[in-house]
């Protein structure tokens, strides 16, 4: 796909991944809507940033958890740009609990995850298909994790919904062509402040333990992904229901 004049939505696009994703398709043209769920600051700065590219660029706060917010945020889309031709779902969220502490694991930690990462793009995915079937064609890219393949990361729960969201990508695909291309990138580790935050003085240790056993010896930048997210956008329209593997080979490694 030629993404120079379409539209797109990104959610979860104040930081991270998700705020990379958004510049990179307002570099390419593209005019771009930033959701985000509680950083209104850091997502006008996207804004102001996805405007200086020269294109169109509105935010638009709301939880992906809700199916209503989800349904306004694709119709925000259209009334300001006029059609959504790419929905990239980036938004996420998880706990960092130790595998061996199950009772940590409480309903409520399910939950939230859960719906967030997996109901969520599943809600932006309906909301959003007949504004892009209205466009002709279009691209959907849903971030999910290597953790969905190593039974890893963050918490048991998070790495199961990354898991459940490769399954659906494939049950999407099936349901939403031909116009729709439905894909997703898994990452590996990833370098930043969110990772930071949920490690902490373990940070630099981690990071550099993935990178020794990573055949390329090195990790993910948001910037990395969002190549990785852009690639699917803009290459072969023959591709759909692949979940693409963004980990600088740890997995080959391991």
């Amino acid at each position: 796909m030629n993404i120079k004049g379409k539209a797109a939505v990104v959610t979860g696009a104040s930081r991270g991944v998700g705020a990379a994703t958004a510049l990179a398709l307002a570099k390419g043209g593209c005019s771009v809507l930033i959701n985000y769920s509680s950083s209104k600051e850091a997502a006008e700065a996207v804004r102001g940033q996805a405007e200086a590219e020269g294109v169109m660029a509105i935010t638009f706060q709301g939880d992906v958890a809700d199916d209503s917010a989800c349904r306004e945020m694709m119709q925000a889309a259209v009334d300001a740009f006029g059609r959504i031709d790419i929905l990239v779902n980036n938004a996420g969220t998880t706990q960092f609990i130790p595998h061996p502490d199950l009772e940590a694991v409480t309903d409520e930690v399910w939950s939230r995850i859960m719906d967030v990462n997996l109901k969520g793009p599943f809600q932006c995915a309906r909301a959003a298909k007949p504004h892009i079937e209205a466009s002709g064609e279009g691209e959907i890219v849903t971030v999910s994790s290597s953790s969905a393949y190593n039974g890893r990361g963050s918490c048991i729960p998070y790495g199961t919904s990354k898991a459940a969201v490769v399954n659906l990508t494939i049950s999407l695909a099936r349901v939403f062509g031909p116009k729709i291309r439905v894909n997703a990138v898994a990452p590996g580790i990833i370098k930043g402040d969110w990772l930071k935050q949920g490690l902490g003085d373990k940070y630099d240790q981690v990071i550099a333990e993935k990178e020794s056993k990573a055949v390329l010896k090195n990790s993910c930048t948001p910037e990395d992904v969002a190549d990785a997210i852009l690639s699917l956008i803009t290459g072969s329209d023959l591709v759909t229901g692949q979940t693409l593997l963004c980990d600088g080979g740890a997995e080959l490694g391991i």
